[in-house]
């Protein structure tokens, strides 16, 4: 019985170090992109896309990670990734035009997709409804470190060594975690091959799709992506070319953003034990809509205060830990026995909504204000819209199967 794993401090410690993967490793490289196009001659608008070539791997490894998982098992699969990511960071710290950083990045994405998937899948093995969404809120809270600690860590690492520096620490905290897995995880899914792979995958998203919950679910965690990851890709330059601020003090900055998620996950996780997820989808929408509001009109001015610009950024994360908790329990809550693709089909769309959003921000970049914030204010504006046609799109109460558990 894998009950205890539940309560196992290592085992969660594990899962939300692998839910930080694809943080980690977008936010730690942030703060070299300056340095880093100028030692491989290139532009800022083709540096800032190491974020979104990074999405989009991971959008398109994530359906086969959940396939996979599946069919052979979570841990196979998540050594598999792991090590995929590994040597794809290792190339990417040691590239020497943009071409190949690029084309590393995209792998690092593909392998960091089992991270994400089987993080999510894991959780859905061993637990259901509030208990889930709680374990969601711990993994949150272990992920939100990166955000915090790594444009800080990437900037020192930049002052003191180079752009290089913190391309050479992901790849080595890609090795760090293989190890961990090693030392911490267990298998929690009884492999299925009933049938050949493509009529599996063809039959699990027949079955994700038929449940509206599901579909509400994936509605509202597709859009914030786009939202906060547009910020992201242009956030240096926002506060470095715009602002006036130093690449250090940008660390400082975007920790704030990162704090602010961790704030999130903090009252999330303990307000699930007064209140179900659809109330608290509900509270996070009211939140994130008070912040995309300010942020149209700081789009139509073309001009704010720092301090109220970043203000709305942070108000727009802090929800994010509430909204994407809730929401990922509500939408794998129905399907247990095919957790891993379910898992695999958000995050897939989810991640290509953010490449869309981190790429579209980096070419519509022009050095304003409205350009920078704009698409954060329209997702915003449209995950709400999306939570009051929920009677419209899965009418009725919630369902959960607490009883459907891989714990054996």
């Amino acid at each position: 019985m894998n009950a205890h794993l539940v309560q196992s401090r290592s085992f969660i410690l594990t899962l939300g170090v692998l839910t930080a993967m694809a943080a980690l490793t977008v936010d730690l490289s942030l703060p070299a992109i300056p340095s880093m196009v100028d030692a491989l001659d290139s532009t800022l608008t083709r540096g800032q896309q190491i974020v979104g070539i990074f999405m989009a791997g991971m959008a398109i490894g994530q359906i086969p990670a959940g396939l996979f998982s599946d069919r052979l098992g979570r841990m196979p699969t998540l050594y598999l990734g792991m090590a995929l990511f590994a040597i794809a960071a290792t190339v990417a710290a040691a590239a020497s035009d943009m071409e190949w950083l690029l084309a590393a990045r995209f792998v690092q994405g593909i392998g960091a997709a089992s991270a994400v998937v089987l993080s999510r899948a894991i959780v859905r093995d061993i637990a259901s409804g509030r208990d889930a969404a709680r374990l969601m809120s711990l993994m949150t809270m272990i992920f939100t470190a990166a955000p915090v600690i790594a444009p800080t860590f990437g900037a020192l690492l930049v002052a003191q060594w180079g752009w290089r520096a913190p391309f050479i620490a992901i790849a080595i905290c890609a090795y760090l975690t293989i190890i961990a897995i090693r030392k911490n995880l267990v298998e929690t899914h009884k492999p299925e091959i009933s049938e050949h792979p493509v009529r599996q995958l063809i039959s699990s998203f027949g079955e994700f799709f038929s449940h509206r919950q599901s579909i509400f679910g994936l509605l509202l965690l597709l859009l914030p992506p786009a939202g906060f990851l547009s910020v992201i890709a242009v956030s240096a330059a926002l506060a470095v070319e715009i602002y006036g601020y130093s690449v250090q003090a940008y660390g400082l900055i975007f920790a704030c953003a990162g704090l602010s998620i961790l704030a999130g996950s903090a009252l999330n996780r303990l307000l699930v034990m007064h209140f179900d997820q659809l109330q608290l989808i509900g509270i996070s929408v009211g939140i994130i809509f008070a912040a995309s509001a300010q942020l149209a009109i700081i789009a139509w001015l073309d001009f704010a205060p720092f301090w109220w610009l970043w203000l709305c950024v942070c108000l727009f994360m802090f929800t994010i830990a509430i909204l994407m908790s809730n929401t990922m329990v509500v939408a794998l809550d129905p399907l247990p026995r095919i957790a891993g693709v379910a898992s695999s089909i958000v995050g897939t769309l989810q991640n290509l909504s953010g490449a869309g959003g981190a790429l579209f921000a980096a070419l519509i970049y022009d050095g304003s204000v409205r350009n920078a914030v704009i698409l954060m204010a329209v997702v915003g504006l449209l995950t709400t819209l999306i939570f009051l046609l929920r009677p419209l799109i899965a009418p009725g109460p919630l369902v959960h199967h607490p009883d459907e558990l891989a714990r054996d």
